[in-house]
């Protein structure tokens, strides 16, 4: 194998880009040894290459990167957000496959939604995308309402901005709001920027709240809107690289 380039970038983000996987995963398969570089088994991440020339990943070569596509779907209750699932349990492919127009490239969920979570949830062909768009460094918004069973303020939502810690766990600055109504069943509007696990039902329950539904509505500046349930959208491209360029300059 001739020598390795000393400038470019690491194979992890050009195989991501590629839409691979992301770089975790991509770290993951070249442990596994499933990725080589002409014809040589690569046993480490930190390779830099100006192109995949020569790079195959499970004996297949590698395509070169197509342009970034991102798609809006939205997911009902009731799929896991991932490729499959032990427990046997449906997954956001098997609708997708039914939402998709055929010789879609592979699709990337960025972020997630548990089982039992509905709403808003974005698939990339671009692994780089998908990473920037997750950091909670980047600071994207992710806007959810949940219908929570349970007596609540505003003022106590309004104490949310400061961040809260529960169990351990720190979580940021959350924006929430009490909609109209009366009851005890409220809809409550909240806007995060980190996305930690369970984040919305983990602080309304610490909140003496039970969540009953839970609804993405936004993630960025891309809408839910009225698209319906089980169906996906392609986003327009300009749209795409426009909050591309956001992203960088926010950084």
């Amino acid at each position: 194998m001739p020598a390795l380039p000393e400038t470019g970038d690491r194979i992890a983000k050009l195989l991501a880009r590629a839409g691979v996987a992301s770089r975790r995963e991509v770290e993951r398969m070249i442990a596994d040894g499933r990725v080589a570089l002409d014809g040589k088994v690569l046993d480490t991440p930190a390779i830099k290459l100006e192109s995949l020339k020569g790079v195959t990943v499970d004996g297949k070569p590698v395509a070169a990167p197509e342009a970034s596509r991102l798609f809006a779907f939205h997911k009902p209750s009731g799929l896991i957000t991932a490729e499959r699932d032990p427990a046997g349990r449906p997954t956001i492919y098997t609708a997708l496959r039914n939402a998709l127009p055929k010789n879609t490239p592979r699709l990337m969920p960025v972020g997630r939604l548990d089982f039992s979570t509905e709403g808003l949830l974005l698939l990339t062909n671009d692994g780089e995308l998908k990473r920037a768009m997750e950091l909670p460094a980047s600071g994207v918004p992710r806007t959810y309402r949940a219908r929570a069973f349970g007596e609540i303020s505003q003022t106590q939502l309004d104490d949310l901005m400061e961040g809260i810690t529960i169990d351990g766990v720190r979580y940021g600055s959350i924006e929430a709001d009490l909609e109209r109504g009366s009851g005890r069943n409220r809809w409550i509007e909240m806007t995060l920027t980190e996305g930690k696990n369970r984040e919305v039902r983990r602080v309304l329950e610490h909140l003496g709240l039970k969540v009953n539904r839970l609804l993405r509505t936004a993630y960025g500046p891309f809408e839910l809107a009225d698209l319906p349930r089980g169906q996906a959208v392609e986003i327009r491209q300009s749209d795409v690289e426009r909050f591309r360029k956001s992203l960088k300059r926010g950084r």
